[in-house]
């Protein structure tokens, strides 16, 4: 059976440290990546979610295969690498609160020297959704040509593309960003981004925000998505624009969230629900996801999901 949602990037080994790294601060080992994240976010509200991409030949590697494997994530097209290309690592470190730092050791990774025949041999009409965020194409111009190539025959095919902006500073510069997302952006069905991304892909970078909106959908974007963190989030089409409130919940860890938002609106979107449906899901994976410690480990199955519409203090028996 084919996935309905295919989505490929760089996954990671991912090291939460407690406190400071140079203080020897306990670590904890898990796995992280942008597009994993949605993939495993998707498999758990019953979706036949795919992820492409390559690993190391390592041990790392084979945690983050295990790991997705579990999560009934589809990994038919995820390969390791032979030509000794380690699997990249994200260190986490804590520092006052809930501010952390995140450190990146990806250069030269088996998931950078992924490659457009590798994830367009995955791709077919049976696909329902591509989704893709600007990480991938700041991991070198293989990675982006690759990302570029799947959308233009996601397009040929009828695919809905799907393009979340995830912009990272730490792995490129806006100018460069720019002129990579801008035309990957013309690509895309539906478009996720926070406000302060838009400049990234609309046309004039000093535009306002409604006029940088109004342009995204005269260009032919069938949905621009806007998320606010606390402040909720708002999909704007050409009839007009709908806005959900964030739900109120206590966080423990933002890391992620973005990404469960995603995942929640892509369920919507494949169960047919209307925009206002499709953010409210979105809303709810969202606070599930920042209520827990972790880049995927809070994610909600199905059942989950009406958890939160329960009065406080509820105890399930």
């Amino acid at each position: 059976m084919s996935v309905e949602v295919l989505t490929f990037g760089e996954t990671m080994g991912a090291l939460r440290a407690t406190g400071r790294v140079r203080l020897g601060a306990p670590m904890e080992l898990s796995v992280a990546g942008a597009e994993s994240n949605v993939a495993i976010g998707l498999a758990r509200l019953g979706h036949r979610a795919g992820w492409a991409g390559r690993v190391g030949e390592d041990e790392f590697g084979q945690l983050v295969l295990r790991t997705l494997r579990a999560e009934g994530v589809d990994l038919a097209h995820a390969r390791t690498d032979g030509d000794g290309r380690p699997t990249g690592l994200l260190v986490r470190e804590g520092r006052i609160g809930d501010l952390a730092r995140v450190s990146y050791y990806r250069a030269a990774s088996a998931g950078s020297a992924l490659r457009a025949e590798e994830v367009l041999a995955a791709l077919s009409a049976e696909v329902r959704v591509l989704h893709l965020t600007g990480i991938t194409p700041a991991l070198g111009d293989g990675a982006a040509e690759a990302v570029l190539a799947a959308a233009r025959r996601a397009r040929e095919l009828g695919v809905t593309v799907c393009l979340d902006v995830n912009y990272r500073s730490r792995l490129w510069p806006p100018e460069r960003a720019r002129a990579v997302l801008r035309p990957l952006a013309h690509l895309a069905d539906v478009l996720v981004a926070s406000a302060d991304e838009l400049h990234l892909v609309c046309a004039d970078p000093g535009q306002g925000e409604e006029q940088a909106v109004a342009g995204l959908l005269a260009q032919g974007r069938r949905e621009v998505v806007l998320t606010r963190g606390g402040d909720g989030a708002q999909v704007s089409t050409a009839d007009g624009t709908v806005r959900v409130a964030a739900r109120q919940v206590p966080v423990v860890d933002v890391v992620g969230a973005g990404d469960a938002f995603v995942a929640g609106y892509l369920s919507g979107l494949l169960d047919g629900l209307g925009l206002p449906g499709r953010l409210d899901r979105a809303a709810t994976t969202g606070a599930f996801s920042v209520a827990t410690r972790g880049d995927w480990e809070g994610l909600p199955t199905r059942e989950d999901l009406a958890l939160l519409d329960r009065p406080a203090g509820t105890i399930l028996r």
